[in-house]
């Protein structure tokens, strides 16, 4: 099955083209991640992806259903996306497993009648993130990391497909980092774990599962393929326009910086 397919994507905005021919696709059972520096295109993409944005030219395929051809509201509940940009939108005085569940609908806020058992499965999905001790705390007292924490299971809350995790570990110390990195881990193991899209600028974030890579510069795709291929000295190099070096980071991963240090 094919997860995701961009066919030859364009976005031209006031005459500038941001994103230029992408031509990128993810089938079943793998997990990509997404390296690119500012400006790259890397959160266009992802707008697409989430429905918040569409191309101007191109055909662009999310789970099987073609936009311009589906319901866009219906396809966003398949898909889980943890951002910066969502953790302002909260209300801070919603309590964490209310925000947690507000993933099942979708939604800032929670606009309907729920039943008792929805709010304990929302419960139980923090528990199994190791988040039982931020039960019943308002968002407004969580720090970075245990906020991201909600995020994530708030983006599990309806069970989705794709799984984007737009730079999670941004704003994190280093042991909030890998503590959040051992929780996207755990995901992983599940049974029915969704597809993963990691976007990080750090590619010791980049953890084993993640079988391919795709290198965004300036609105266009530099190289994409497995893991091995891409990871290498040379092709970061290029990817950087200045030499690196590789040095290991912990067991399957590695830090790249800059050369001349």
């Amino acid at each position: 099955m094919t997860i995701l397919s961009f066919e030859k994507i364009t976005l031209t905005k006031s005459g500038k083209a941001l994103l230029k021919g992408i031509d990128w696709q993810i089938n079943s059972g793998e997990d990509w991640g997404i390296l690119g520096l500012n400006g790259a295109g890397k959160t266009l993409m992802l707008q697409m992806i989430a429905g918040n944005l569409w191309p101007t030219s191109g055909r662009l395929t999310v789970l099987g259903e073609v936009f311009g051809q589906t319901n866009i509201p219906d396809l966003t509940k398949r898909i889980g996306w943890v951002s910066s940009v969502l953790q302002s939108k909260f209300y801070q005085s919603d309590t964490a497993e209310t925000i947690v569940l507000s993933g099942k609908f979708a939604s800032i806020g929670i606009w309907r009648t729920y039943e008792p058992e929805e709010l304990t499965a929302a419960k139980e999905l923090l528990i199994s993130l190791g988040a039982e001790s931020l039960l019943g705390k308002t968002y407004q007292v969580l720090s970075q990391g245990e906020k991201q924490i909600v995020l994530i299971a708030r983006a599990l809350m309806a069970k989705p497909e794709l799984l984007i995790l737009d730079e999670p570990c941004n704003g994190l110390d280093l042991f909030a980092r890998e503590d959040l990195l051992q929780r996207i881990r755990q995901i992983k193991e599940q049974p029915d774990a969704p597809t993963v899209l990691f976007v990080t600028h750090h590619t010791e974030e980049i953890l084993p599962f993640i079988s391919h890579v795709l290198m965004i510069k300036d609105g266009e795709i530099f190289r994409q393929g497995t893991r091995e291929e891409l990871m290498t000295p040379k092709t970061l190099s290029d990817f950087y326009e200045k030499p690196i070096r590789i040095r290991s980071y912990s067991a399957e991963r590695f830090l790249v910086y800059p050369g001349d240090l």
